[in-house]
């Protein structure tokens, strides 16, 4: 959106609708020659602006009412640089700069959220993991309130690849091995420490590759434990996962649906949930596609009953239970 500059170089937002209010009124003023002493004002517009940064001029040899209320504006109305970017969690969404500012003003915690690129039935697309641990994330860091998330690792152990086993035996499903993973996990978690982040939490969608998770926050405690880095650590919060299997599940079951509904993947649970946060992830018209084929189709229950709304159930759940685990684990120095 455009940004407004007085010659003082404060930034005026044009969303803010009474200023611009304003703006518009003394543009009117000025060239009517309302203004107070305005047959001595220079007679270019008030606004000039120009295709990289629009501009407004606000002339010198203004004087008056109007021009204090501007001026006025201009000083009380500027934005804070920190509170504006904290609106984003995301670092792949901001700046090296607006970092820095967010952690000067306390944001210390990131999250990195782990998904998948794997087969999810004829109904659901292969992106399901990565598409709902970012919007979870996205949620669970802005209850927070320090918190940023890191871009989520998409690319997680789905079986071998040759041969095929497991998700690798369906079209479009992306595996790595073990240790490319974890060291991908241990390269990350490691260059956000040394970016100055005290706390880095690591979060899975996908039971796949939870054991390894955890073996990599124990080796970066090992080693962050050590004189050289105490000003870190990392943490696995497995409430993330385990509300989805326990706490969720059992949610579905006090609403009348079966275990063969619920499903072990990409039945009721995993596709309300999707529905919820990215409904263009789900192609509804398959749903009893993906019945039919059952196994053989990579679903495993009955994804028919899905909605968003139990979907809303399980999100809800995910993002009280991880803040709360999260707070819990930062709290014990």
């Amino acid at each position: 959106m455009p940004v407004y500059r007085c010659k003082t170089g404060t930034k005026l937002s044009d969303t803010l609708l009474t200023r611009c209010k304003v703006l518009v009124l003394a543009h009117r003023l000025n060239s009517e020659h309302l203004w107070p002493g305005g047959s001595a004002l220079q007679s270019r517009p008030m606004l000039t602006p120009s295709p990289a940064r629009p501009i407004v001029r606000l002339n010198a040899c203004a004087f008056g009412p109007v021009f204090a209320l501007l001026m006025s504006l201009c000083v009380l109305l500027q934005p804070e640089t920190a509170a504006a970017a904290a609106a984003e969690v995301h670092l792949e969404q901001l700046t090296w700069t607006e970092v820095r500012d967010l952690q000067s003003a306390g944001y210390r915690t990131v999250l990195i959220p782990i998904g998948g690129t794997e087969q999810n039935g004829p109904h659901m697309v292969l992106g399901k993991h990565n598409l709902r641990v970012r919007a979870l994330a996205s949620k669970i860091a802005t209850q927070l309130g320090d918190t940023l998330v890191a871009p989520v690792l998409a690319y997680t152990p789905e079986g071998s690849i040759d041969p095929p086993t497991g998700h690798m035996r369906f079209a479009g499903t992306i595996s790595v091995p073990d240790d490319a993973f974890k060291a991908i996990l241990d390269g990350a978690a490691r260059s956000l420490k040394q970016n100055g982040f005290s706390e880095v939490i690591l979060i899975g969608d996908s039971g796949n590759y939870l054991t390894l998770v955890r073996a990599v926050v124990e080796r970066l405690n090992r080693d962050w434990s050590k004189p050289a880095g105490r000003s870190a650590r990392a943490h696995f919060i497995s409430a993330y996962y385990d509300t989805v299997q326990n706490d969720y599940v059992r949610a579905l079951r006090e609403r009348g649906l079966s275990t063969a509904q619920i499903g072990s993947h990409a039945g009721v649970a995993d596709t309300s949930l999707l529905l919820a946060l990215v409904p263009d992830g789900v192609r509804t018209e398959r749903l009893p596609q993906a019945f039919e084929m059952g196994i053989v189709g990579g679903t495993a229950g009955d994804p028919r009953a899905a909605t968003a709304a139990l979907g809303q159930i399980g999100s809800d759940m995910i993002v009280a239970r991880t803040v709360a685990a999260i707070r819990q684990a930062r709290s014990l120095r």
